[in-house]
């Protein structure tokens, strides 16, 4: 696949000065829309999960006319209620050390030194507000004896800053999200489509102006414009088919916007969630995760001899190797994720792994049932033990549980600002569909932190500035038009084909091509031979896929083709820049850049950078963003 380099990135609007006062100072210096001028300005927001929730709602508040878009039945089933182990913030209630400086440094090394200074630095300063703001709404927050919230430790991290709702955080959060939403939309403020889902973005006269939209149900193109638009669409890991997401989870909006003009940042980041149900068989459509959390008082551990086949429980404590806390004796079980996966793997691929096909390896909760009492592990765990009785039939109270990594999190998305707006004007991109807050590895519990950082505090100051200069007049019929003539060209296209194959079949092949090639571990050779294949793939799809049924009417193959069919040129964009990227940094590991000790071993003289990718139908431009640290020294990971 051809590229070529384009200019590089010299302004990301971040302010200038102290670090610690550089979101005031944008905040002070954004301009102001006064109330009766809302009233006249238009926003849609696409998704409705944490981020995409909290910023329809809060945006309604202000008083702005939003529309809101999700592709469910119903706002509160986006992926975000999937979300268990907790949510990140500064708060110091422990008094055990942390402070807005250690999760903004935490978050830095976490992302192994890939993540821009000033939005992580931003994020741990708003991080305190969300706790409050999300007590005030109700969300039933775990509390200790005396009626405070509690805390408890998460993955790369020394300090107990995880405030959780059992393990059902995200939902918890997402309830809270949610009935500020509908309250909007009482209100009259929010309207919501159901349903529907993007297909693509409008643009005219160089700004964002509206999207393209399917009613799921009916088959009816429509069309809906606004003075801004706001995409919460979430990550893309179901490229991988075998991910952790729910089955909707798609690339499409980000990508139709990418092939409007949005950059895609860093695609090549992908996090590998260690703490995950093993595949059982080729029957499955997902995986299911088993939260982080469990890793505080689960210890993870392998038989030390290879072949060992042993039932867990005669496996004496001399012949356990407990890796984790062997190799990272000062963090443990709680390394990073991108570290605890490939650790994994590492002893999976040594011929020491456990259950069927030796792809797994015991989280075990023995020693805290000695220590705490089933009762007390049960009030912290016990929805995540039954969920896994569930699904394997076995009782992790009196049998380790078996895990091994999967696809969790993508890093990567749509290249924004520090204002959150990407490189068309008037499109913001916030959550999990940008890529502004975690480099190249995501900690624990921050994924919730960010998508309501950005929609409840980031997002509703900084879309403000801009929509300061609207009204921005109509939208032309032209621009309308044109992007509805090629929604509907494309879903002519799929409809035409009539072939053998099954979306899903497609989408199967590629996700195993994309695991084995560019999964957990990345080498010049897989990726070369990803990149010959894919072409080859979504050439055979494009003339052999099967869309039963008409478009016309309720139709979820023809929905999972058009998903599928971006997905292969996601996926080709994503070999491309881990190719070009030949260091190993957090989730991206190339097996040939790595130290003695197998760890990930950066170059940051040649890639100290953010990755922007501008779309072009002559092959892809690569813009480069340099990440410049003043409060962060950059050095070799170590969390020994």
């Amino acid at each position: 696949m051809k590229y070529t380099e384009g200019p590089e990135i010299q302004d990301t609007k971040a302010p200038s000065g102290p670090i610690e006062d550089r979101w005031e100072k944008r905040k002070f210096g954004a301009k102001l829309v006064n109330p009766a001028n809302k009233r006249k300005l238009n926003v849609i927001v696409v998704g409705t999960g944490l981020a995409g929730g909290s910023a329809a709602a809060t945006l309604g508040e202000l008083g702005y006319n939003v529309k809101s878009f999700c592709y469910q039945d119903t706002p509160r089933r986006a992926h975000s209620i999937a979300a268990q182990g907790g949510i990140n913030a500064a708060k110091n209630y422990r008094g055990d050390g942390d402070s807005i400086y250690r999760l903004f440094y935490d978050t830095v090394k976490g992302g192994d030194f890939r993540a821009r200074e000033s939005n992580v630095y931003r994020l741990a300063q708003v991080s305190v507000n969300i706790i409050d703001q999300a007590v005030a709404q109700g969300v039933p927050f775990a509390r200790e004896y005396g009626g405070l919230l509690d805390t408890r430790s998460f993955g790369g991290a020394q300090v107990s800053r995880t405030f959780y709702a059992r393990g059902q955080t995200g939902q918890q959060l997402l309830l809270g999200a949610y009935q500020a939403l509908e309250r909007q939309i009482a209100a009259g403020t929010v309207e919501m489509f159901t349903r529907h889902e993007m297909l693509d973005l409008i643009v005219a006269d160089g700004r964002a102006r509206g999207i393209i939209v399917r009613d799921m149900v009916t088959g009816e193109i429509e069309r809906h414009v606004a003075d801004a638009v706001v995409l919460a669409s979430g990550g893309y890991g179901n490229v991988f088919f075998l991910s952790t997401n729910a089955k909707g989870c798609n690339t499409t909006a980000i990508w139709r916007a990418h092939e409007r003009g949005a950059y895609f940042a860093n695609p090549c980041y992908t996090q590998i969630h260690p703490t995950c149900i093993p595949v059982s068989g080729e029957y499955q459509s997902k995986l299911t995760l088993m939260s982080e959390s469990l890793r505080n008082d689960g210890r993870v551990w392998v038989p030390k001899v290879a072949g060992d086949s042993r039932p867990a429980g005669e496996i004496p404590e001399a012949d356990r190797d407990y890796y984790l806390e062997r190799i990272y004796p000062a963090f443990g079980n709680l390394v990073p994720r991108d570290i605890a996966s490939r650790a994994a793997k590492n002893v999976c691929d040594e011929g020491r792994g456990v259950g069927p096909g030796g792809l797994g390896v015991y989280l075990d909760f023995a020693d805290a049932i000695n220590r705490l009492g089933r009762e007390a592990v049960e009030k912290k765990y016990g929805n995540l033990f039954e969920m896994y009785e569930r699904i394997t039939g076995e009782n992790p109270y009196e049998t380790p549980m078996r895990i091994y990594p999967a696809v969790h999190y993508t890093m990567g998305g749509l290249w924004v600002d520090y204002d959150l707006q990407s490189t068309i004007p008037g499109l913001f991109v916030i959550g999990e569909a940008n890529f502004s807050d975690h480099g190249a590895n995501r900690l624990g519990a921050s994924a919730l932190m960010q998508g309501l950082a950005d929609g409840y505090f980031v997002l509703p100051t900084t879309l403000g500035d801009y929509l300061a200069a609207g009204p921005f007049g109509e939208v032309s019929d032209e621009a309308v038009a044109e992007a509805e003539i090629k929604v509907r060209t494309r879903i002519d296209r799929l409809m035409a084909v009539n072939g053998t194959r099954t979306p899903d079949s497609f989408h199967r092949e590629l996700g195993k091509l994309m695991w084995d090639y560019c999964g957990m571990e990345r080498t010049e050779e897989s990726l070369r031979k990803a990149l010959e294949r894919i072409p080859e793939l979504r050439e055979e799809f494009w003339r052999d896929v099967k869309v039963s049924g008409t478009a016309e009417e309720l139709n979820q193959v023809l929905e999972k083709a058009g998903r599928v069919a971006d997905f292969f040129d996601l996926a080709e964009l994503m070999c491309l820049d881990a190719l070009i990227r030949t260091e190993s940094c957090g989730g991206h590991f190339r097996a040939e850049s790595q130290d003695a000790e197998g760890e990930a071993l950066r170059d940051d003289e040649h890639f100290a950078h953010v990755s922007a990718w501008e779309f072009s139908g002559d092959g892809p431009v690569l813009h480069k963003e340099s990440l410049e640290y003043e409060y962060v020294k950059m050095t070799q990971r170590s969390y020994k």
